[in-house]
Protein backbone atom coordinates (compact mmCIF):
# COMPACT_ATOMS: atom_id res chain seq x y z
CA UNK A 1 0.00 0.00 0.00
CA UNK A 2 1.49 3.30 -0.91
CA UNK A 3 1.99 6.02 1.78
CA UNK A 4 0.59 9.66 1.16
CA UNK A 5 0.99 12.60 3.60
CA UNK A 6 -1.36 15.03 4.02
CA UNK A 7 0.40 18.44 4.77
CA UNK A 8 -2.58 21.14 5.36
CA UNK A 9 -3.04 23.69 8.21
CA UNK A 10 -6.65 23.26 7.51
CA UNK A 11 -8.28 19.71 9.42
CA UNK A 12 -11.04 20.18 7.41
CA UNK A 13 -9.18 19.78 4.03
CA UNK A 14 -7.27 16.87 5.74
CA UNK A 15 -10.04 14.97 6.72
CA UNK A 16 -11.50 15.48 2.76
CA UNK A 17 -8.13 14.48 1.17
CA UNK A 18 -7.77 11.35 3.66
CA UNK A 19 -11.39 9.96 2.40
CA UNK A 20 -10.90 10.43 -1.07
CA UNK A 21 -7.04 8.88 -0.88
CA UNK A 22 -8.04 6.21 1.54
CA UNK A 23 -10.53 5.47 -1.19
CA UNK A 24 -7.93 4.93 -3.73
CA UNK A 25 -6.00 2.34 -1.48
CA UNK A 26 -3.71 4.81 0.12
CA UNK A 27 -1.83 4.81 3.54
CA UNK A 28 -2.45 8.07 5.10
CA UNK A 29 -0.25 10.42 7.40
CA UNK A 30 -0.73 14.09 8.12
CA UNK A 31 1.28 17.39 8.99
CA UNK A 32 -0.44 20.49 9.77
CA UNK A 33 2.45 22.02 8.65
CA UNK A 34 5.87 21.89 6.78
CA UNK A 35 8.15 21.57 10.21
CA UNK A 36 5.85 18.33 11.30
CA UNK A 37 5.76 16.79 7.52
CA UNK A 38 9.68 16.78 8.04
CA UNK A 39 9.97 14.97 10.87
CA UNK A 40 6.93 12.21 9.30
CA UNK A 41 9.45 12.54 6.13
CA UNK A 42 12.78 12.01 8.25
CA UNK A 43 10.29 8.43 9.74
CA UNK A 44 8.83 7.18 7.06
CA UNK A 45 9.34 8.36 3.92
CA UNK A 46 6.32 8.67 1.44
CA UNK A 47 5.52 7.94 -2.05
CA UNK A 48 3.10 10.89 -2.22
CA UNK A 49 2.44 14.20 -0.77
CA UNK A 50 -0.56 16.39 -1.04
CA UNK A 51 0.78 19.89 -0.26
CA UNK A 52 -0.97 22.85 1.03
CA UNK A 53 1.02 26.24 0.04
CA UNK A 54 0.03 28.67 2.83
CA UNK A 55 0.76 27.43 6.43
CA UNK A 56 2.12 28.37 9.33
CA UNK A 57 5.96 27.65 11.51
CA UNK A 58 6.62 26.61 8.08
CA UNK A 59 5.16 26.86 4.22
CA UNK A 60 4.61 24.54 1.72
CA UNK A 61 7.60 26.12 -0.63
CA UNK A 62 10.05 25.90 2.41
CA UNK A 63 9.07 22.14 3.17
CA UNK A 64 9.33 21.47 -0.71
CA UNK A 65 12.81 23.65 -0.76
CA UNK A 66 14.14 20.89 2.74
CA UNK A 67 12.30 17.91 1.04
CA UNK A 68 14.22 17.73 -2.05
CA UNK A 69 17.92 18.27 -0.37
CA UNK A 70 16.88 14.98 2.25
CA UNK A 71 18.39 11.79 1.62
CA UNK A 72 15.59 10.10 -0.35
CA UNK A 73 13.66 13.57 -0.97
CA UNK A 74 13.79 13.78 -4.78
CA UNK A 75 11.29 10.55 -4.57
CA UNK A 76 8.02 11.15 -3.66
CA UNK A 77 5.86 13.13 -6.24
CA UNK A 78 4.42 16.08 -4.69
CA UNK A 79 1.09 17.51 -5.68
CA UNK A 80 0.48 20.72 -4.08
CA UNK A 81 -2.62 22.26 -3.74
CA UNK A 82 -3.39 25.99 -3.35
CA UNK A 83 -6.04 28.69 -3.71
CA UNK A 84 -3.52 30.90 -5.68
CA UNK A 85 -4.51 30.95 -9.33
CA UNK A 86 -1.48 33.26 -10.05
CA UNK A 87 0.70 31.27 -13.02
CA UNK A 88 3.63 33.03 -11.28
CA UNK A 89 3.17 31.34 -8.39
CA UNK A 90 2.42 27.97 -9.80
CA UNK A 91 5.88 28.32 -11.74
CA UNK A 92 7.61 29.01 -8.68
CA UNK A 93 6.46 26.00 -7.26
CA UNK A 94 7.46 23.16 -10.49
CA UNK A 95 10.49 25.41 -10.46
CA UNK A 96 11.13 23.75 -6.40
CA UNK A 97 10.18 20.83 -7.42
CA UNK A 98 6.47 20.19 -6.94
CA UNK A 99 5.22 17.46 -9.58
CA UNK A 100 1.90 18.68 -9.88
CA UNK A 101 -0.69 20.97 -8.59
CA UNK A 102 -4.53 21.15 -7.54
CA UNK A 103 -6.45 24.10 -6.99
CA UNK A 104 -8.69 24.47 -3.69
CA UNK A 105 -11.53 23.35 -3.32
CA UNK A 106 -10.97 19.72 -5.29
CA UNK A 107 -12.85 16.75 -5.21
CA UNK A 108 -12.35 13.50 -5.47
CA UNK A 109 -11.96 13.28 -9.31
CA UNK A 110 -9.75 16.07 -9.36
CA UNK A 111 -7.39 14.47 -7.25
CA UNK A 112 -7.46 11.01 -9.06
CA UNK A 113 -6.76 12.87 -11.99
CA UNK A 114 -3.76 14.59 -10.86
CA UNK A 115 -2.31 11.45 -9.08
CA UNK A 116 -3.01 9.33 -12.74
CA UNK A 117 -0.96 12.30 -14.30
CA UNK A 118 2.26 11.73 -11.69
CA UNK A 119 1.69 7.71 -11.91
CA UNK A 120 0.64 7.26 -8.52
CA UNK A 121 -2.88 5.65 -8.99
Amino acid sequence: MKHCLIVDDSAVIRKVARRILEALSFRISEAENGARALVICEEDMPEAILLDWNMPVMDGYEFLRRLRQMPGGTAPKVVFCTTENDVAHIARALRAGADEYIMKPFDKDIVTAKFQEVGLV
